[in-house]
């Protein structure tokens, strides 16, 4: 009850910050470099990375440098790796399985590493929307891409983004837990990987933006799965 007066309290200040953010913010590109290609020998093994603007490497330079780059590198020590980029900035849960969706049909894949659930915090994305997307995304690799797979990489810690001025950082930050702890229970019940990740809110681990990983925050990223 308090904390729902307290929005309601809070709303003008909540939307003018809101809106100070979205035209304030540095807007940063996608990495640089190839979403496709072969890299390692020995053993074939697929790998899809999927999903917003941190999968499409933001807040890097090139791929080489973000968590796809960090991640095909690691495979490639054991495997020949055949991997693909699947993503694009600002895309929400929905729009991440409208963009698997539009893809050729492929192979199927060894591993995907899902990065989602930060634009719908943005957007507000209902909490019963996101648990339907999140399952139509995983039914949609299962049966379409036939993934052996599925990592589900935790939503940051939104109440720490230093960009994020408050009280609006104790509100985005309420919303992203509530769709994290739904994520967690996703995963459990659909035989899915949730990749949580304990990254130090330091400088060398924000890109300039104060919003995406830097490129040191992408490699602890890749190297934070288990065993490939």
């Amino acid at each position: 009850m308090l904390q729902k007066l307290a929005l309601v309290l809070l709303a003008p200040l909540l939307i003018w910050q809101g809106r100070q953010v979205r035209k304030n913010t540095l807007r940063l590109p996608e990495a640089a470099g190839a979403r496709a290609g072969v890299q390692g020998k020995s053993n074939r093994f697929r790998l899809l990375i999927l999903g917003d603007s941190a999968a499409a490497g933001v807040g890097c330079n090139t791929q080489e440098e973000a968590v796809c780059g960090h991640l095909v590198a690691r495979a490639a020590e054991y495997y020949q790796v055949h991997w693909q980029l699947w993503a694009q900035s600002s895309l929400t849960c929905a729009g991440i399985l409208q963009l698997a969706q539009q893809q050729p049909e492929t192979e199927p894949f060894d591993l995907v590493l899902i990065s989602a659930g930060v634009n719908d915090v943005t957007r507000r994305t209902a909490l019963s929307d996101w648990r339907h997307d999140l399952q139509a995304l995983t039914q949609h690799l299962r049966e379409q891409r036939r993934a052996k797979r599925i990592v589900f990489t935790a939503l940051p810690p939104m109440h720490k983004f230093p960009a994020l001025p408050q009280p609006l950082r104790w509100f985005i930050g309420q919303q992203a837990r509530r769709l994290d702890n739904a994520l967690q229970r996703h995963c459990e019940q659909n035989n899915c990987e949730y990749l949580a990740l304990d990254l130090p809110f330091e400088p060398d681990y924000m890109a300039e933006d104060g919003f995406h990983p830097s490129p040191k925050a992408a490699k602890l990223w890749a190297h934070a799965i288990r065993e490939i």
